[in-house]
């Protein structure tokens, strides 16, 4: 029998509570999580606003787990200097905002960072067919990008599994990721897709006990 792959749990720090930031990433750091995820949004790609480099630096040094950072913004190629020195082992950027993704990707790989690309839940995965050499990380968003808390939309599954393939045809250590309204409900029947990162917020920082839901959840996605 194969043996499957090991699944990453990347809590959303989207979903924290911010007023006690590094209290609540130490804690999933102790309950388990493989990554944090942070979510990066300027207000124009995304209807929301959060945080920039001066927080991933912050988070950097309490934490020593990879930092996922996910660029929700326009022209990401002014800033990803900034992220990357801020201390960011993944940065992701949406092919919806990089007319010249080739350049970017090579941009953030230059800087020493593990590049991604991100699609948007109507983004077909055509985009990729080019490019899938020179990316680290697929993230394929279940949801509208923006805010936390949304439900996961199912036409997903079908996605990531034709991700899945273009992956293991094109370029078979690239990590598949997979982010918005992942539950310990849904994540073995999404697990079952192929995907090798949840991003899950909510689920996480919602429930009363940090480390027994991660756990949970890693126990349901590596029956998938």
């Amino acid at each position: 029998m194969t043996k499957k792959p090991y699944r990453k749990i990347a809590p959303s720090i989207l979903s924290a509570n911010f007023a006690r930031l590094e209290e609540e990433v130490q804690q999933v750091v102790q309950a388990g999580a493989d990554l944090i995820h942070v979510d990066v949004m300027d207000g124009h790609f995304v209807p929301n606003l959060t945080i920039g480099p001066v927080v991933i630096e912050a988070i950097r040094k309490i934490c020593s787990l990879p930092l996922d950072v996910h660029l929700m913004i326009e022209k990401p190629e002014r800033y990803i200097k900034d992220f990357a020195q801020a201390g960011s082992n993944y940065l992701t950027v949406h092919v919806e905002t990089c007319p010249h993704l080739h350049r970017t990707l090579q941009s953030i790989k230059d800087l020493g960072v593990k590049a991604g690309v991100t699609l948007n839940p109507a983004t077909p995965l055509t985009t990729l067919e080019n490019i899938i050499e020179d990316v680290d990380l697929i993230l394929v968003m279940s949801v509208n990008p923006g805010f936390g808390g949304q439900s996961f939309i199912q036409n997903s599954l079908k996605k990531l599994a034709k991700a899945r393939k273009l992956i293991d045809e094109g370029n078979p250590k690239v990590e598949l990721e997979v982010d918005g309204g992942i539950k310990i409900e849904n994540i073995q029947q999404i697990a079952a897709t192929g995907v090798d990162i949840f991003v899950a917020g909510s689920a996480i920082f919602g429930s009363q006990n940090y480390k027994d839901t991660i756990e949970q959840m890693r126990k349901a996605a590596q029956n998938g």
